[in-house]
């Protein structure tokens, strides 16, 4: 709910609604396995409670690419019913709780909400402005630009739905994963994360990552979070009450 009301300030119906569809029952799934895999036919949205997930594509000889992270409180194609299968799969990052949103449900709250048929709208835009993003990253940034600036994207969306402490958030992230999200090698993450920390930018440890100079970081990645639309520009389509 937190991440919709970035794109439209519910009304007190339109939360009793989507908290009405999003009650359960919570399933999960344990890390590194997938909730759907690529030529499945999905009829549900997976909206993400807890944990991490990711998208990804691979190739015919098993290498992968990490295509987007999701992130508590994501929807997973909310429209996905529509395919006649999927194109990606979606897997667990980390241990991952979650429930199911099938088409009655959906078109329940649209039919029936129209501030959240606009937030959903507007959320899938967002999604669609990310891959763009990370299409620049892989094509122009060099390895630490993409590094930089994928933990800038993380941490803006962590905190935006609540989830970071001061300048602190969990990041799951092996470096392999960061490796397929980046066009990287392990090895050459490794080298990246250890420039980063040697410029004073990040203290990472384990499961937890510490920005240490954010303005620095987002100037090291050319950041601009303009993409994510986290200043609320659907406040033209607030509800009253």
């Amino acid at each position: 709910m937190d991440r919709l009301e970035h794109f439209a300030r519910l009304s007190a119906d339109d939360r009793e609604a989507l908290e009405a569809a999003t009650a359960g029952p919570v399933l999960s799934v344990r890390p590194r396995r997938d909730i759907v895999r690529e030529g499945e036919r999905s009829r549900v949205a997976n909206l993400i409670l807890d944990g991490w997930a990711f998208r990804y594509k691979t190739l015919a000889d098993g290498r992968r690419q990490i295509i987007s992270f999701l992130l508590p409180g994501d929807i997973c194609d909310p429209y996905v019913y529509i395919l006649q299968e999927m194109d990606h799969s979606i897997g667990a990052l980390t241990a991952v709780r979650y429930v199911e949103l099938g088409r009655d449900k959906i078109e329940a709250l649209t039919s029936q909400h129209p501030r959240l048929t606009q937030a959903l709208r507007w959320d899938g835009l967002v999604a669609a402005a990310i891959q763009r993003e990370w299409t620049l990253n892989l094509g122009q940034r060099d390895a630490i630009e993409r590094l930089a600036h994928l933990l800038c994207e993380l941490f803006f969306r962590l905190r935006a739905v609540r989830l970071t402490d001061q300048n602190r958030c969990e990041m799951p992230l092996t470096q392999s994963d960061v490796a397929e999200a980046t066009g990287m090698t392990p090895v050459h993450v490794n080298r990246m994360i250890q420039e980063l920390r040697a410029r004073g930018l990040i203290r990472w440890k384990g499961r937890e990552v510490e920005v240490l100079d954010m303005e620095a970081l987002c100037d090291v990645a050319m950041f601009n979070p303009n993409y994510l639309h986290l200043n609320r520009e659907g406040a033209h389509l607030d509800a009253n009450g």
